[in-house]
């Protein structure tokens, strides 16, 4: 893991935000703040939400980086690249596959819907805490595709908690702007040349993971070849 692949984390984050919006703006909206509740209300729900995703990042990561051989760590890799490439063609409009994802989680999400709906409206920290970490398992294409990156490329638990847990971070913007600033916050991050800086971003990262595990992949076969004729 390195830089590119922190900066990646964000910006997967950031570039969901249209996503986030139509999937949880309704959510972000209703957590504004009330004179009722606690006004640190809607930080708790976004504190959970990320946390669930660092959460489930760890879990993913820690089950794919428990196998130790050369070609699965490869196909990981190429799966990382394929995915922030996937992910870059949907923030664009190009191509929208990973929606196709959110099928997987719909039988886990209708065990969970039941108990989003005892905490709304929420009014006490511990209950925006739980509700952002209930909402992190919701059915959705791109934290599944965020999930698979970062286990692709974190390779440990930590390590994929980590990039899941940035990914949250750059959710931030949008959903807390959502909340704080409504119409307004939504307005500026759909803005058009914003997605298309960070779609192509995401495809020139996809595209050059691609690359360095193809070289990578390359110098290992060059590798084995010699290893073979010396023998």
């Amino acid at each position: 893991m390195n830089s590119t692949d922190l900066g990646a984390a964000i910006l997967l984050g950031l570039a969901g935000s249209g996503h986030c919006l139509g999937m949880c703006g309704g959510i972000a909206i209703a957590l504004r703040p009330d004179p009722e509740a606690h006004r640190w209300l809607p930080l708790a729900y976004h504190v959970g939400r990320i946390l669930s995703y660092a959460l489930l990042g760890a879990v993913i990561g820690g089950v794919a980086g428990a196998i130790q051989l050369a070609a699965w760590t490869i196909g990981l890799r190429f799966l990382a690249g394929a995915l922030l490439v996937a992910m870059g063609l949907h923030v664009l409009n190009i191509w929208r596959g990973i929606d196709q994802l959110e099928r997987l989680g719909g039988v886990l999400w209708r065990r969970i819907a039941p108990m989003t709906r005892v905490l709304m409206p929420p009014r006490r920290l511990s209950q925006g805490l739980v509700l952002g970490g209930l909402w992190g398992f919701m059915p959705c294409g791109l934290i599944y595709s965020a999930l698979g990156w970062s286990a692709a490329t974190g390779g440990s638990a930590a390590n994929s908690g980590l990039l899941m847990l940035l990914f949250g971070l750059g959710t931030v913007p949008s959903m807390l702007g959502t909340t704080l600033a409504g119409q307004r916050a939504e307005k500026i991050l759909r803005d058009r040349r914003l997605k298309v800086i960070i779609g192509v971003s995401l495809m020139a990262a996809g595209t050059w993971t691609l690359i360095h595990t193809i070289t990578h992949f390359d110098k290992m076969l060059a590798g084995g070849s010699m290893a073979a004729s010396m023998h």
